[in-house]
This record gives C-alpha cells, sequence and structure tokens, in this order.
C-alpha cells in the first residue's frame, strides 16, 4: 500500500494561488496514477486533477482548467497542484489519491487516499 501525505493548504484571499504537495511512499511512486480530489461540507467528493504514471497525460475539471496545474517529479516521489486565481468556491479539503491501473475521475474507483489538507479561500 502506497502511503500519501498532502501539505500546503491554508488560507488565502481570493485572487491568491497555492501549491499543494503530496509526499508518496511505500511503493513504487512512478507506478501510480495520481490524482486531487476536494471535498466541501455536506458535498460530494469531486475530481479536480489527475496524471498519469509517467506525467505525459493530464486531465483537470472545468472548473479548475486555467487555473489549477498538476504536476509531478518521479524522482521526488512528489505530485503538485498549482492553484493559481483562487475562488471562494475552491474552498473544501483536498485530498491526494493513488492507483495503478489508468486514471479516472471518480472517486471510488481510487483505492489510496492521503489525510486531506485544508484550503479556505476569503472573499
Amino acid at each position: 500500500q502506497v502511503q500519501l501525505v498532502e501539505s500546503g493548504g491554508g488560507l488565502v484571499q481570493a485572487g491568491g494561488s497555492l501549491r499543494l504537495s503530496c509526499a508518496a511512499s511505500g511503493r513504487t511512486f512512478s507506478n501510480y496514477a495520481m490524482g486531487w480530489f476536494r471535498q466541501a461540507p455536506g458535498e460530494e467528493r469531486e475530481f479536480v486533477a489527475a496524471i498519469s504514471q509517467s506525467g505525459s497525460s493530464t486531465s483537470l475539471a472545468a472548473s479548475v482548467k486555467g487555473r489549477f496545474t498538476i504536476s509531478r517529479d518521479n524522482a521526488k516521489n512528489t505530485v503538485y497542484l498549482q492553484m493559481n486565481s483562487l475562488k471562494p468556491e475552491d474552498t473544501a479539503v483536498y485530498y491526494c489519491a493513488a492507483t495503478t491501473l489508468h486514471f479516472s475521475v471518480l472517486h471510488y474507483e481510487w483505492p489510496n487516499w492521503g489525510q486531506g489538507t485544508q484550503v479556505t479561500v476569503s472573499s
């Protein structure tokens, strides 16, 4: 089982930026597609972004396209989510996820999860 630890969350004003990191350990990182999901209070967990094992393929939710970027560094066993032009509606707990299969936008298809990091965007 791969272990995932997110960091980089916090409080930021609307229009600001944050970079989330997810450090993986326990297994060969390059075998895993990686994803970011988020969950606001009372809402379902929703897909944000994903990246393939090699980093050659990415996917972003329509709501974050043009503002967020996902990347990975296989030498550092870390995946990143660069979030720019943040909006209050981006406020949520952000979770890192991993799968050895091709990435999916469906949260229940991801078997490995981190504990989450809170992102709060004030207006």
